[in-house]
């Protein structure tokens, strides 16, 4: 986190606090008191108007490419996209309204194991709600999940029950968003499982659910592994079932198994199309996260780099800057991308790839309940033969019509009753 962060976050202590407290978070999520290990700090943060002009500047500035020579998005971002994207975000974005949006949610700082983490924690007025904590993944942030919590926390008033309510806690994986940046090497997706333990635990929770996607499900399966005895289970959207078999098939010289499933086969091709033509954000992340120096300096460049994740969501938001309506806005998209631009977390975000030393989509052998939801356009749609041989302990398996690798940004609602339908097993 910045110096001027802090200052901000510093300045809007008690208005914080009056925020929280009219919105009901728990009691003992505040301490104003000394700066103790275990101090939980409320957050805001405003943008000054010399960073937004900046940004303007810098988009009007920017310095674009020839056009491709080819008609479809096979070497990349398309002009006709990020120009369109641009114009918007420099005619038409505005950032308040996000801004005051997360600032009418109650937000925290606290810091654990020497760096600062900052979360969403909003408690249900339902009595006996479970908690929950929902991780993010790249290129997302806490802006992915806000659209599910008025949903999980007021369920009675978006289709639910009383019983299907949650305690929501939505933290920022550190290097991204308003959580601090490591200054040392380790911080990979255990240790922030670790963290994430310890934030329950200091939230008070002797009971409490997981839930992620990207790097969420990383973190989520981590924290299965650890299986703390207050974590009843966990629910995942890009789940890790991938076998060693195929796993080595979809390596260079690998061909295609024989005697695969449709879902298999459709499993793997999605697969195949991912290794080959799709995960070269990820390489460069992994190895050379600090040469990445050109989308810390040009907004432009960023939004490019980050919304060529993957094809399906890329194809997505190019309709999206085309004028369709679909499950994400214009706004969404750019909303995000300013808050990587403001908090300067284009690079050390990055970092998590070259800190990561597992096998993403490879089983970790969670032992715990899990719950998985397959969404069609998610980077691959996880077969349940290979689901059910990943998880042994699965309580929960739905492919969705409709949906992506950004299923709880793009399919609110369904997203949202997935998460109600997974855990009314681990309630009782």
């Amino acid at each position: 986190m910045s110096s001027a962060e802090n200052l901000v976050t510093r300045r809007n202590l008690l208005a914080g606090a009056a925020v929280a407290s009219a919105l009901g978070v728990l009691p003992h999520s505040i301490a104003f008191a000394g700066n103790g290990a275990e101090e939980i700090r409320p957050f805001k943060f405003k943008a000054s108007e010399e960073q937004l002009a900046d940004l303007r500047r810098r988009i009007a500035a920017t310095r674009f490419p020839e056009r491709e020579i080819v008609d479809d998005s096979s070497q990349g971002v398309q002009s006709a996209t990020i120009e369109k994207l641009a114009k918007y975000w420099v005619e038409n974005h505005d950032w308040r309204k996000i801004e005051a949006k997360l600032n009418g949610l109650p937000q925290f700082i606290t810091k654990i194991d020497g760096v600062d983490i900052h979360f969403i924690h909003v408690k249900s007025k339902h009595a006996g709600a479970l908690p929950i904590i929902v991780t993010h993944g790249w290129p997302g942030s806490i802006i992915e999940q806000i659209k599910i919590i008025g949903p999980l926390t007021d369920p009675t008033a978006h289709g639910g029950t009383v019983s299907d309510a949650f305690d929501v806690v939505i933290p920022s994986i550190p290097g991204y968003g308003f959580s601090g940046k490591p200054t040392e090497k380790g911080w990979d997706p255990i240790r922030i499982a670790r963290a994430w333990i310890e934030l329950m635990k200091r939230l008070g929770y002797t009971r409490y659910v997981a839930q992620g996607g990207d790097w969420g499900d990383a973190v989520t399966e981590q924290m299965a592994l650890i299986a703390p005895p207050e974590l009843l289970g966990i629910h995942v959207n890009m789940p890790a079932t991938v076998p060693d078999d195929i796993a080595a098939a979809l390596q260079p010289g690998g061909k295609k198994p024989v005697g695969l499933s449709p879902d298999e086969s459709h499993a793997y091709d999605q697969l195949a199309d991912f290794y080959t033509h799709g995960l070269g954000y990820a390489i460069e992340m992994a190895n050379r996260p600090q040469t990445l120096i050109a989308i810390a300096d040009s907004p432009v460049g960023l939004a490019a780099w980050m919304i060529d994740h993957d094809i399906r969501s890329y194809e997505l938001i190019a309709r999206i800057f085309d004028g369709k309506t679909e499950g994400l806005s214009r706004d969404d998209i750019l909303d995000n991308v300013t808050l990587y631009w403001l908090t300067n977390t284009a690079v050390s975000s990055a970092r998590l790839y070259w800190e990561n030393k597992l096998a993403f989509f490879q089983p970790k052998n969670v032992k715990i309940p899990v719950a998985v939801s397959v969404f069609p356009d998610e980077i691959y749609a996880a077969p349940r033969s290979w689901t059910e041989k990943a998880y042994p302990n699965l309580i929960h398996f739905n492919k969705l019509a409709k949906g992506g690798h950004f299923a709880a940004w793009e399919q609110t609602e369904v997203f949202c009753d997935e998460l109600r339908t997974a855990f009314r097993t681990v309630r009782t």
